[in-house]
């Protein structure tokens, strides 16, 4: 499940990719070709999306992951903020608690399981008041 915006920004990473594997691009295609979309307003509350705070876990070595997926400006991973263009981000896009998700890192073909999601209505909104002002107001 993915939003339209959510589904646009991902097939324009798609298009102008250079770092995604053959085994990732193929997985990408295929799953934003399946994937249910729905107005942001209509996501379940665990559907991971821009904003995002998941907890997974890495099946392999049991190793527990806990990131805010964020926009590749706002990306920094010792305040725990994962660029949602970075293979792991965007392997998690449109899943929801309880999924596993298998994924080539560069480490290998990976398996993950989602644990937990949480989604903050009040940063998604925040976000977009700020994008709307700036728009309003290019001095901003």
């Amino acid at each position: 499940m993915i939003s339209r915006k959510n589904l646009d920004l991902l097939k324009t990473h798609l298009k102008s990719s250079t770092n995604l594997s053959a085994f990732n691009q193929l997985k990408l295609k295929d799953e934003l070709k399946n994937a249910v979309v729905l107005k942001s307003e209509e996501l379940p509350e665990d559907v991971i999306t821009l904003y995002s705070e998941v907890r997974f876990k890495d099946m392999e070595t049991g190793q527990e992951f806990n990131y805010q997926l964020v926009n590749p400006n706002q990306a920094n991973m010792r305040e725990g903020k994962l660029s949602i263009y970075v293979p792991i981000g965007i392997a998690l896009f449109g899943y929801r608690t309880g999924a596993e998700i298998q994924w080539e890192m560069p480490n290998g073909l990976r398996t993950f399981k989602v644990l937990d999601v949480k989604n903050r209505p009040q940063i998604n909104t925040m976000a977009s008041t700020m994008k709307a002002q700036a728009i309003g107001n290019p001095g901003l």
